[in-house]
């Protein structure tokens, strides 16, 4: 069980290299087919959170030996629908792995979920008591950590056992990721709508490299949640898959995050939703005044907040120093190999002291194939015209 955005780019890719002998399955889609895969009798089903409280009663009936928890940290919370059904499904297994880096990444109480699923004898019954145990009143609705509140999180969380990355793994300096996310419903319409109209569109019209890109341009939008029409103005889309596969991405970042978003709108969709969800936030884009952006730039290099940076990548792609962060999350890829190379150079400079990471958001055939590009550095306009024709072409 994982979250959506890595079932495939992650847990299905990798079983795939070091089980291949085994049979794979990802339980993704209408109930009726999750419940199929499930019943399907293989060895490894992958499944993401929400999914398995769609087919709770199909995966207890489903003979299963281990239940594997990617980004446990999901689980904290014992109050959601989440928690509770996983609770009932481990009742009925052998065993139970839960997997992160990040146990008690906001506040020791974070721990009280997982070790009620992990180790429920080691502590209380109800949370005020563990809230209890490792915080003390610190004004009107605050609470501080208590001295020894890190032992205390230790001992609750046992068995466990921890790896560094760098102990069973020979990284490199910077580590590309792809996550994805979905397009809803209402999105796959209207794409393939869009590709249907541009294909007429471009039967009457020779494809030159520029309209190819503003073409694809407006495949892009769709994907980000926000189109432009003709008259200027925005029409949005359910994304809620793509904000909560970048929001996952910020929860499990050891530092702090730049996050490029290429669509002025979209910006200002990504900025509502993440500071809805207690994460703070600054926008670099076109419209901020010199000494704000200086002020914003120098608060993320040398304070607690912002954590997050949320970037246009034409506005802020060159010169920036941005070393705080150590991950980047493309939002949705751009059409163009420099601003692609100088957005990723910003944290990519000297005084960055930890391991980088680049996160690559998508959700389209179109996002998939430009991604590689920029990683190849394919820059040659004759690409893009190929890309586009390649597009319209398939009917996926």
């Amino acid at each position: 069980m994982c979250p959506l955005s890595i079932m495939h780019s992650a847990w299905q890719l990798d079983l795939f290299k070091f089980a291949i002998h085994r049979k794979v399955a990802v339980a993704y889609g209408a109930s009726a087919k999750r419940k199929q895969i499930i019943a399907s009798g293989a060895e490894y089903t992958i499944i993401n959170f929400d999914g398995m409280q769609i087919v709770k009663d199909e995966i207890i009936k489903g003979g299963f030996d281990l239940i594997v928890i990617d980004e446990a940290s999901a689980m904290k919370n014992v109050q959601t629908d989440r928690w509770k059904t996983l609770r009932d499904i481990c009742k009925h297994v052998k065993g139970l792995w839960m997997l992160t880096g990040t146990p008690a990444a906001q506040s020791p109480v974070d721990a009280f979920g997982l070790a009620k699923l992990v180790n429920p004898k080691g502590v209380p019954q109800f949370f005020g008591a563990f809230r209890d145990m490792v915080m003390t009143p610190g004004g009107p609705y605050r609470w501080i950590p208590k001295p020894g509140a890190k032992d205390i999180v230790h001992k609750i969380l046992q068995p466990a056992i921890r790896f560094e990355k760098s102990q069973c793994l020979d990284l490199p300096a910077v580590t590309h990721v792809d996550r994805e996310a979905p397009m809803s419903p209402q999105q796959g319409k209207y794409y393939k709508q869009l590709k249907s109209d541009r294909l007429i569109t471009a039967g009457a019209e020779e494809i030159t490299s520029v309209n190819a890109a503003v073409l694809l341009t407006k495949l892009l939008q769709l994907a980000c949640g926000a189109v432009y029409t003709s008259t200027g103005e925005v029409v949005e889309f359910d994304v809620r898959n793509r904000l909560h596969a970048v929001k996952e991405v910020i929860e499990e970042a050891t530092d702090k995050v730049i996050v490029f978003v290429p669509f002025t709108h979209v910006i200002q969709m990504v900025y509502e939703y993440l500071t809805k969800a207690g994460i703070t936030c600054e926008i670099l884009n076109g419209e901020v005044s010199v000494p704000r952006r200086n002020a914003i730039v120098a608060d993320f290099q040398g304070k607690h907040n912002p954590r997050v940076l949320i970037v246009q990548p034409k506005a802020a792609s060159h010169g920036l120093t941005l070393t705080a962060a150590n991950t980047i999350i493309w939002y949705a890829p751009v059409t163009s190999v420099e601003t692609y190379l100088q957005g990723n150079a910003r944290i990519d400079r000297p005084g960055q002291r930890n391991p980088m990471t680049i996160v690559h958001i998508k959700g389209s055939p179109v996002e998939d194939k430009l991604y590689k590009m920029l990683r190849n550095n394919i820059s040659n306009h004759a690409q893009i015209v190929d890309l586009y024709r390649q597009e319209l072409a398939d009917t996926a």
